[in-house]
């Protein structure tokens, strides 16, 4: 009589079957994990990303110009030094310090030999690094002995941005950043 050969068992459809599982619940997780983190655009320029990319070489263009002609500076506030956490190196960072309520931001636009510009039309933007759902956007703020004055109110603490747009002309805009930063 001949002796039966045992059947050798394959594990090879197991292994594919573990392989397409690993696969769906990766798939999920990248999925879940996408969706659940909120996408904010970016509002450099004092306008949406699409339109700054389009024409940014215009922007800079017209940011040069202005910065020939004009400077803008912010007076009357308490600046200090902040240093940055969640970085990878320590770094240090001169900020605006704003308070609980009604902060006062005084700006000046002049030409390069200090004499103020008063026909410019100026923007005022309060905005956070990540996010723009507590924006402030002050628009066409009033010259009032050379000086535009913005005041908007600050209840939440943490990083904020004071962004300034000026527009003396079609052609000349000038743009200005100060990070800010309100104490809990």
């Amino acid at each position: 009589m001949a002796k039966k050969k045992p059947k050798e068992k394959s594990y090879w459809p197991h292994m594919i079957m573990g392989f397409i599982l690993i696969g769906i619940t990766l798939g999920y997780w990248t999925v879940k994990s996408a969706t659940s983190t909120p996408v904010q655009e970016t509002n450099d320029y004092m306008m949406k990303y699409q339109q700054a990319d389009l024409h940014f070489n215009d922007i800079m263009a017209k940011k040069r110009r202005f910065d020939t002609s004009y400077t803008i500076a912010l007076d009357g506030v308490q600046k200090a030094k902040l240093e940055l956490e969640n970085v990878k190196r320590a770094k240090e960072e001169v900020v605006v310090l704003l308070h609980t309520g009604t902060n006062t931001f005084t700006y000046r636009v002049t030409d390069k030999k200090s004499h103020p510009v008063n026909s410019a039309k100026v923007d005022f933007l309060l905005t956070r690094p990540h996010t723009d759902k507590d924006n402030i956007l002050i628009e066409n703020i009033p010259e009032k002995q050379g000086e535009y004055v913005a005041e908007v109110n600050v209840t939440k603490p943490g990083r904020y941005i004071l962004r300034l747009k000026a527009t003396v002309d079609k052609d000349t805009v000038g743009y200005m950043d100060a990070p800010a930063y309100l104490n809990p």
